[in-house]
């Protein structure tokens, strides 16, 4: 079942040149990073190259508040932002990834109990990863989101309903829920106080409160511009992320580092804040990553261009592994175009539609077998074994190189 509805937008003070700290409050801000007129979209299904070179753009300035360690895009105008049934986020087809989530699914269920449950995912994209937690511990679902497809999971009928539209116009459903969850969702929330207070408002006081969010620790470790992006309003830290979760009224269980400290998990209950975890107390190094970011990313960028331009120099074909937004912020970031020709994905609903801003082409890895590219650059590590089985697969061994590989 699912419930369409007019898609108001509820963040409309979400303008460019935020002057304050969108977690805390605080006026101290220090910009660090910009890239200008980048695509406000990056896995939009695009049609023709064409309409994916005249994607929409905006600016992107990130800036650190040294306060609660909270970063954010002052120049983020929520207002720009399109999410319908073309938006196309899922993970799922990837086997790596398919485990993470069923792990996560089996934690909640085993670890907290969530058996014969109504659960809510604000979020929730297709509904992989709520059906998933249904599944396993014999619960219904009801998933809000602007850009769900309710027909793309046929076992979902009759097990979750979804609400096509911004939880934020429906925030009286949630006194139904026994667990409010939400994976990959504040990120592209610029007010992330607001949306906090008002799910912890909405929670029954006997809850659970599971989230999921990139980690910047990592991107500030690494020099990941490639994971930097405009639709990424906000960027947390463990400690950011306790933090603001405490200021809103909640007591938080856990607070850890997965998918090769790439996400950060965080478990909750409606209740008196209680005092940071170790793992939280990060501020100080925050002071020093930040600068280090700020000085090395510039070489960083530089590095990628040289290795790319030099493998075309020499008549090489390259190609990244992943069409989603790590690899248009790649692409975008380098300047790059002739010198990459095709991006595969495992993802058949991506094939043969375009990279917004980049105009590449997204082909299947059944292409590769008569491309035969000499180079894969795989956009995230942790896919290399089920990509280099892939390849080896199709008789294919080129040069691998994961993206971040550490």
């Amino acid at each position: 079942m699912s419930i369409p509805q007019p898609q108001t937008n509820p963040y409309p003070q979400a303008k460019p040149g935020a002057k304050h700290c969108r977690a805390c409050g605080g006026t101290n801000l220090e910009p660090f990073y910009r890239a200008p007129n980048i695509p406000i979209h990056c896995i939009r299904l695009i049609a023709t190259r064409e309409e994916a070179l005249a994607v929409p753009r905006g600016d992107l300035e990130l800036a650190y508040c040294p306060d609660c360690g909270f970063i954010q895009n002052t120049e983020f105008d929520f207002a720009l932002l399109s999410y319908d049934e073309n938006y196309e986020e899922t993970q799922g087809f990837s086997p790596t990834f398919g485990k993470f989530a069923k792990e996560l699914a089996r934690k909640l269920v085993e670890g907290y109990g969530v058996q014969g449950r109504k659960l809510l995912e604000i979020g929730c994209g297709k509904g992989e990863f709520l059906l998933e937690v249904c599944k396993q511990g014999g619960n219904t679902g009801l998933g809000m989101d602007p850009a769900a497809v309710p027909g793309r999971l046929p076992e979902a009928q009759g097990v979750i309903e979804y609400v096509i539209d911004w939880y934020e116009n429906h925030t009286g459903r949630t006194l139904e829920a026994d667990v409010v969850m939400h994976r990959h969702t504040l990120e592209h929330i610029p007010e992330v106080a607001q949306f906090v207070r008002t799910v912890r408002a909405n929670l029954r006081s006997d809850a659970l409160y599971f989230m999921e969010v990139p980690d910047v620790r990592r991107i500030l470790e690494e020099c990941a511009f490639w994971d930097i992006f405009y639709e990424h309003a906000s960027y947390f830290t463990q400690g950011s992320l306790g933090r603001l979760h405490r200021q809103a009224g909640f007591r938080v269980l856990e607070n850890v580092r997965a998918y090769n400290d790439q996400y950060i998990l965080l478990y909750a209950r409606p209740g008196e804040p209680n005092a940071l975890l170790p793992e939280e107390d990060d501020l100080e190094l925050l002071n020093t990553l930040v600068p280090q970011f700020k000085q090395a990313v510039v070489q960083e960028i530089a590095r990628w261009q040289g290795l790319i331009r030099g493998w075309h120099a020499e008549g090489k074909k390259v190609v990244i592994w992943g069409a989603g937004s790590k690899g248009v912020s790649f692409l975008t970031t380098l300047g790059l175009q002739d010198e990459i020709e095709y991006a595969v994905d495992i993802n058949p609903y991506k094939q043969g539609f375009y990279m917004p801003a980049t105009g590449h082409k997204v082909v299947g890895p059944d292409f590769l077998e008569a491309y035969r590219p000499d180079v894969v650059l795989v956009m995230n590590p942790i896919y290399l074994p089920e990509i280099s089985k892939m390849l080896a697969e199709r008789g294919l061994h080129p040069e691998m190189l994961g993206v971040g590989a550490r």
